[in-house]
């Protein structure tokens, strides 16, 4: 069992506590609700295997985040993945449920390089130093993903508006 600050967590614990940040990460990063199941399982089942200790929650949770967007980028580079066709219903059911502005839609289609800042800043809350120790970039490199990631959005949400 992990443990923080010496004491065990015990796994409904942990679900209960991190598995919708999980869960919803692993949505946004593989773009299938069944695919993102795969994904936050494979990260919990890690975490009880690895049984690694934790100084605090911050460090729990970053630890977490960081593994699912490995997770995630080890799926896109799957060569199962590469080989199979994506159902149009499951790929649209993958996104949370969609706001009438397009915007979540937007957001998912940007390449990883960018979702995972915008994601990580925008809707779980983080800053640009956070998000840099989470996904092992400077901190300017956050900054720029974000500025180039709001550039793409533009164009697209204004093609889509058009």
């Amino acid at each position: 069992m992990p443990t923080l600050n010496g004491i065990a967590l015990s796994c409904e614990e942990i679900l209960a506590r991190w598995g919708p940040l999980v869960y919803r990460m692993a949505i946004q990063g593989t773009g299938a609700v069944a695919d993102g199941e795969d994904v936050a399982q494979e990260v919990f089942v890690s975490l009880i295997q690895t049984d690694p200790a934790f100084a605090d929650e911050t460090h729990l949770r970053a630890w977490l985040i960081r593994a699912t967007a490995n997770r995630c980028k080890s799926w896109g580079r799957s060569p199962w993945r590469r080989r199979t066709v994506p159902l149009e219903a499951s790929r649209n059911a993958a996104v949370p449920p969609p706001d009438s502005s397009g915007v979540l839609e937007a957001v998912a289609a940007l390449p990883p390089r960018y979702r995972w800042p915008v994601y990580l800043h925008y809707i779980e809350g983080y800053t640009a130093d956070e998000i840099g120790q989470l996904l092992g970039c400077p901190r300017n490199t956050v900054l720029s993903r974000l500025s180039r990631a709001r550039e793409k959005l533009k164009v697209a949400l204004k093609e889509e508006w058009a």
